[in-house]
């Protein structure tokens, strides 16, 4: 049995939906929300479920549209669902592993397009809102540079310096903890 990379798998799925034509906000919502619930079990192969909890968790409020989803869901092999005409009973889910290959998965960008020489190109939009913010720094440091304070202070308005409160400059993103993406969220 292939572990479930949350991330992978989810990138995998999200691209096929990207694809499928046929799916509409409440058949993803509903996927997402059985993943979820999949996720909290620990990637079982079969787990049971609640409709009104999986409605719920989804946002839809129509019984019709969630059965009319899960079976449509089913039917195109996203999931496999045993229903089980039970009230006491919750209905039995299969979910299918997406981007569990052991190939590098390819993920697609859409807001890079890739040359022959592999440089990545950015929208222009991109270009533009760069040089608005180069002007609006550059105006600001004419308009006030005898005023300014010093790095992590802020003028009062009698002129004195008082102590910025932010936390200083600090990167977040970099961790020295390694984490196992394989592992349940």
């Amino acid at each position: 049995m292939k572990e479930v990379n949350y991330i992978l798998h989810l990138n995998a799925v999200f691209d096929q939906f990207s694809k499928d034509s046929r799916l509409n906000p409440s058949h993803i919502s509903l996927y997402v929300a059985l993943f979820q619930l999949w996720n909290s079990n620990h990637f079982p192969e079969e787990f049971f479920v609640n409709r009104e909890e999986v409605m719920q968790l989804a946002k839809v409020g129509s019984k019709s549209t969630y059965h009319r989803c899960i079976k449509e869901l089913s039917h195109w092999k996203y999931i496999v669902y045993y229903p089980s005409h039970n009230p006491y009973k919750g209905s039995r889910f299969k979910l299918f592993k997406f981007g569990t290959s052991t190939g590098q998965v390819v993920v697609h960008n859409r807001t890079k397009i890739e040359t022959s020489t592999g440089q990545a190109l950015v929208p222009i939009y991109k270009h533009i809102e760069t040089i608005k913010n180069n002007k609006t720094l550059k105006k600001e440091k004419v308009e006030n540079p005898e005023n300014a304070p010093p790095h992590g202070g802020v003028r009062e308005a009698g002129g004195g310096l008082k102590q910025n409160p932010t936390v200083p400059k600090m990167d977040n993103l970099k961790t020295t903890k390694n984490k196992n993406y394989n592992e349940p969220l």
